[in-house]
């Protein structure tokens, strides 16, 4: 069976918010009170979703601010998960 990839948190940011909405990465910064270079950084994948960011977001598109964490923590849990190799790891017996 074939895997689904992640998509990644600026995709999902791009795809679903910017795109709809004819945003720029400046207009979405100076609006949401967060700096270009942040914005940048999230678009080019360098930048994580904080909690302080998540709460901008989540204001500024009218979405709940646990939106763009929620997010995150499923994609880092996703990616995470991968890494592990069931093999290495045996169910603890008593």
């Amino acid at each position: 069976m074939k895997k689904i990839l992640t998509p990644k948190i600026s995709e999902i940011l791009e795809a679903e918010f910017m795109i709809p909405l004819n945003l720029s990465a400046d207009t979405l910064a100076k609006n949401s009170h967060l700096s270009l270079a942040t914005v940048q950084a999230i678009l080019n994948d360098h930048q994580p979703i904080t909690p302080d960011i998540a709460n901008k977001l989540g204001r500024f598109f009218g979405v709940s601010d646990r939106y763009f964490m929620n997010l995150q923590i499923d994609i880092d849990f996703r990616n995470t998960a991968r890494k592990i190799d069931d093999d290495q790891i045996r169910r603890y017996q008593s």
